[in-house]
């Protein structure tokens, strides 16, 4: 309940009586009370101590109460202070008209002191409950506002353990088969070479049996007829030629796993992005073999600018080309998988990757499918974390979130998705060449 000794009543009325009697019997019930004669005087009383409510003659010279009330409702800083309307008259047009301004109610002269106390009292209770509720609902406010700022720093955390976990054990599983293969892979292509040179050797040796013996004995003969002799001496130069590719394929592999991975790497360092790139290309081009075996070509074409050190965290940026680069081919065989069986011609797959480097020290790469496009609504929720338009069991719904965390967060730099529905889907990635250029922002 409120505190009368609290509350201020503001009694505008050019009637000294009328003044005289509400003084008397409203002080004696403990209220705080102020004065005002016309209207002008109202006005700037009510702005100056804003009182808890205004008791408002109806009947004044120049402003009416009318017209007081609706100055007051007008002006945001008086509008939510209750006025009751003090008149000699009961018509009932007159009571309409006020509650229609804005007036809680009406008191009529000549006063009832109880009457009029107990109208006071009534509405000061609701404007005391109304406080309170609006001060409740500002706490509550307030708390949810706390609450959801605890759930996304939560979201937050938890996205950067995931994305630490992730990137851990994706960095030590590509290491250790990197250094798996790394061995056997060297001996193998150490060792082609001299393979090689043996192999010509002994070819050379049967080419001299050949032109001096002419014609063996026929035990000899019979072997090489069986042996198809001839073919297999054309032959083995290019296969062990394809075996040469073979392992220096296999080298590459894991050159691209160790520099995927950058293990043992900590902050930022200078690295080049087109070797990242070419390097999670190498890695995904199993996947692009795939999709060609499925009948469906993609086409990926690389459109570099200047290359340029750019300082980064290397292996993070890696993941995010990868997420992208995974996204679009699954898209792609997703929607060539589906048009393939129309009569029309169905162009093939093709994903773009363009890089620039602006006079400014930025660095944009944009990645492009022409794929079957995203809707608006899909768009949306792209970077949020465990959003996903794949089965269940196809994706975490984490890549594209966690790559806006290492974009965004971690390069200081921005990631957009720009797409619609039958157009593709263009990911641009801008990030500052250095980090002392973050604060810039690029125009």
């Amino acid at each position: 309940m409120f505190d009368p000794e609290e509350i201020t009543i503001l009694i505008v009325d050019d009637n000294p009586t009328n003044i005289r009697v509400l003084l008397d019997f409203l002080e004696y019930s403990g209220f705080k009370l102020a004065i005002a004669k016309n209207a002008e005087s109202a006005f700037a009383k009510a702005e100056r101590i804003s009182p808890d409510l205004i008791i408002l003659d109806i009947m004044m010279p120049d402003v009416d109460g009318f017209e007081a009330c609706q100055h007051l409702k007008k002006n945001p800083k008086t509008a939510e202070i209750p006025i009751i309307f003090m008149t000699a008259r009961v018509d009932e047009v007159d009571k309409v008209k006020g509650l229609k301004l804005g007036a809680v109610d009406y008191i009529t002269k000549p006063l009832h002191n109880e009457e009029v106390l107990a109208r006071i009292n009534v509405h000061l209770s609701l404007r005391y409950t109304q406080t309170l509720l609006m001060a409740e609902v500002a706490e509550r406010r307030q708390a949810e506002a706390k609450l959801q700022n605890t759930l996304d720093e939560l979201k937050k955390t938890q996205l950067k353990l995931i994305q630490a976990a992730k990137m851990s054990s994706l960095g030590q599983v590509l290491a250790g088969i990197a250094h798996e293969i790394n061995n056997p892979t060297n001996f193998i292509y150490g060792n082609i070479e001299y393979a090689k040179n043996y192999i010509q050797q002994l070819l050379d040796l049967v080419m001299l049996y050949k032109k001096h013996y002419p014609s063996p004995v026929l035990e000899i003969q019979d072997f090489a007829e069986e042996l198809d002799l001839d073919f297999l001496i054309s032959d083995l130069p290019g296969l062990l030629e394809s075996m040469t590719i073979g392992a220096t394929r296999i080298r590459d592999i894991v050159t691209s796993l160790k520099n995927f991975s950058r293990q043992g790497e900590e902050g930022t360092k200078l690295a080049d992005l087109h070797v990242g790139i070419d390097n999670t290309i190498k890695i995904l081009s199993h996947r692009l073999a795939e999709s060609s075996r499925k009948g469906h070509q993609i086409q990926l074409v690389r459109n570099y600018g200047e290359s340029h050190q750019v300082e980064c965290y290397a292996n993070q940026l890696n993941q995010v080309f990868m997420n992208i680069l995974v996204n679009a081919i699954d898209a792609l065989d997703s929607h060539l998988g589906k048009t393939n069986g129309s009569s029309s011609h169905v162009p093939a797959g093709k994903i773009t990757i363009l890089t620039e480097l602006s006079s400014s020290g930025w660095v944009t790469i944009q990645i492009s499918d022409n794929g079957p496009g995203i809707s608006d609504a899909i768009k949306a929720q792209l970077f949020d974390p465990f959003f996903t338009t794949k089965p269940v069991g196809s994706g975490t719904g984490l890549g594209l979130s966690i790559s806006y965390q290492i974009i965004v967060k971690q390069h200081q730099g921005s990631i957009e998705c720009l797409s619609s529905p039958d157009k593709g889907t263009t990911f641009v990635i801008k990030i500052p060449s250095r980090q002392t250029l973050s604060l810039v922002t690029e125009t």
